[in-house]
């Protein structure tokens, strides 16, 4: 097995795996037809459940939220209906008559829950008067619907069911709200998502500056997210407090550095910036001629003025020296360099204090498509390792002990470094290996998370949305559409019913402080402060 022959079989190993997804990707296309022709599918697997199926701790050190597994079943109930509120009595009589001797024994109640769905409509009279002095005098709505001619229940109704419930496409809205007797158009309706949301716009605004402000680690993702036709990305900045989406249409690390700046967006040459850009191979002279530069923020039209006055046309050396000013103009405005960013291995996200999600190491193992059972043995030792290693860093986090970060270090080199059967593995492995840092940051680290599912599971309702919508049309729709995504997220993760939020905001009550702040106190009661 001299390196030829092994570079050799790594290449026919590789176009093996080519054609098997190939065949693959057939597959998929006949599966379409088949379910056009109304036939069925191939079945498709699972996908893997390594972070679930990991959790080493016995039933005697199962979280509380696991319940009492030793209960019967059914033990132990609580009334279903004794938290009701009940708006309406109705005493029945038995059917046949009661006869005289016959003793009352009270009631037995039976509760039947409900809605009442039906057009309300409210006629404000307000009342004018004429002074002496030539004057009117005139009644004034109530704030809530001043300027609107639908109620708050109404138009929040509207904004849940656009942004919490999928009933993405107008038409339907319109159609349900017609039939319920409400006169209503399709530009109204379209008003009510769209028009007059300034400070819905500005709380979401808020929630990413709260929640950078507080938070000590990050998870990110990023998916596709068309725009007027034309392909465009959404980020996704969050953990268990808050979740903020920008749609965009770029995905760079430029991008990414610009939305961490959460308001003005400036760049500045200050030591970090330079380091950032000698890390990434910026030139000597280069950096000597940026160095120069007076240490002020400017904005990026600006900057890239800047550049051409410098001559420095090059994409390359125009890209990496505004990821560096922009970098030094976020830390400078106070951005927290300990922040640890969470992320699936993507590029863009690789500044600063930065993790990697062991899920997403692991699948990259699963994608491989084995040729032969030596290959299939191999990969299945190989994944259960990974599995064991994986389970055994989140007992770390559970019960740090000093003493297990060499060993755990040493085997992670063992696990892969190692040579099998299956070439492709074997790179795969050394690819990951590279990146050792990243992956065990948690041995340093014990409050990040080590994989990015609140981020998965935060974007997928996104997704939903765009299949069943397509993409945006308007700059002011994918706006809102951001920002509802946003707020909706932030309010599940805070523990507030989104469509209370909508009513209380929308009507003007203010009875649930901003997010921001909400924020701001659940990370103080976190961390156990005042």
């Amino acid at each position: 097995m001299t390196p030829l022959v092994k570079k050799l079989v790594a290449q026919i190993d590789g176009l093996l795996e080519a054609l098997q997804r190939a065949n693959s990707e057939i597959q998929q296309m006949r599966d379409e037809i088949a379910v056009l022709k109304g036939q069925k599918a191939k079945p498709k697997f699972k996908s893997s459940k390594m972070d679930q199926n990991t959790d080493k701790e016995d039933d005697e050190g199962a979280s509380p939220q696991d319940g009492d597994k030793s209960k019967r079943a059914g033990s132990a109930k609580r009334s279903k209906t004794a938290q009701l509120q009940i708006h309406e009595e109705r005493v029945i009589a038995p059917a046949t008559p009661v006869p005289p001797d016959a003793r009352f024994k009270g009631y037995r109640d039976f509760v039947v829950q409900g809605l009442v769905i039906k057009a309300h409509n409210t006629r404000y009279r307000l009342e004018s008067w004429l002074t002496r002095e030539g004057t009117y005098l005139t009644g004034l709505l109530p704030a809530s619907v001043q300027g609107h001619h639908f109620d708050p229940q109404l138009r929040s109704y509207v904004l849940h069911q656009h942004n919490h419930c999928h009933v993405t496409r107008q038409p339907l809205l319109l159609e349900q709200l017609r039939q319920w007797g409400v006169d209503i158009s399709a530009g109204q309706i379209d008003a009510l998502l769209s028009a007059d949301k300034a400070r819905f716009h500005a709380e979401k605004d808020d929630i990413l500056v709260a929640g950078l402000e507080v938070s000590r680690a990050i998870t990110v993702d990023d998916s596709g997210a068309s725009h007027q036709g034309k392909n465009g990305y959404v980020l996704h900045i969050g953990n268990e407090l808050f979740g903020w989406f920008c749609s965009t249409d770029s995905k760079s690390r430029i991008n990414f550095l610009e939305q961490l700046h959460a308001g003005a967006i400036r760049a500045e040459v200050s030591q970090e910036a330079l380091a950032y850009m000698q890390a990434q191979g910026l030139s000597a002279a280069i950096r000597e001629q940026l160095a120069q530069t007076p240490g002020i923020g400017r904005s990026l039209q600006s900057w890239q003025q800047h550049l051409a006055s410098l001559e420095i046309t090059d994409a390359r050396h125009v890209r990496i020296a505004t990821e560096g000013a922009l970098l030094g103009s976020l830390l400078g405005k106070g951005f927290n360099p300990e922040l640890a960013i969470i992320s699936d291995g993507a590029g863009q996200f690789a500044i600063g204090l930065h993790a990697l999600c062991w899920i997403h190491a692991e699948r990259l193992i699963h994608k491989l498509i084995p040729i032969n059972d030596a290959q299939r043995q191999s990969l299945a030792r190989v994944r259960g390792q990974v599995w064991d290693f994986y389970a055994d860093l989140k007992a770390y986090k559970r019960q740090p002990d000093p003493d297990k970060v060499a060993p755990l270090q040493a085997r992670f080199d063992a696990l892969l470094t190692q040579c099998t059967d299956y070439y492709t593995l074997d790179d795969l492995l050394l690819r990951l290996h590279r990146r050792k840092s990243e992956l065990l940051l948690v041995l340093k680290r014990l409050d990040i998370p080590l994989h990015t599912n609140g981020s998965e599971t935060d974007i997928r309702d996104f997704v939903k949305k765009r299949k069943v919508s397509g993409g945006t049309r308007s700059d002011l729709g994918r706006q809102c559409r951001d920002t509802f995504a946003s707020l909706k997220k932030t309010c599940h993760k805070l523990g507030i019913s989104f469509w209370l939020y909508l009513l209380d905001r929308v009507s003007l009550s203010n009875a649930i402080p901003p997010l921001p702040t909400l924020i701001r106190n659940a990370a103080a009661a976190a961390a156990g402060l005042p």
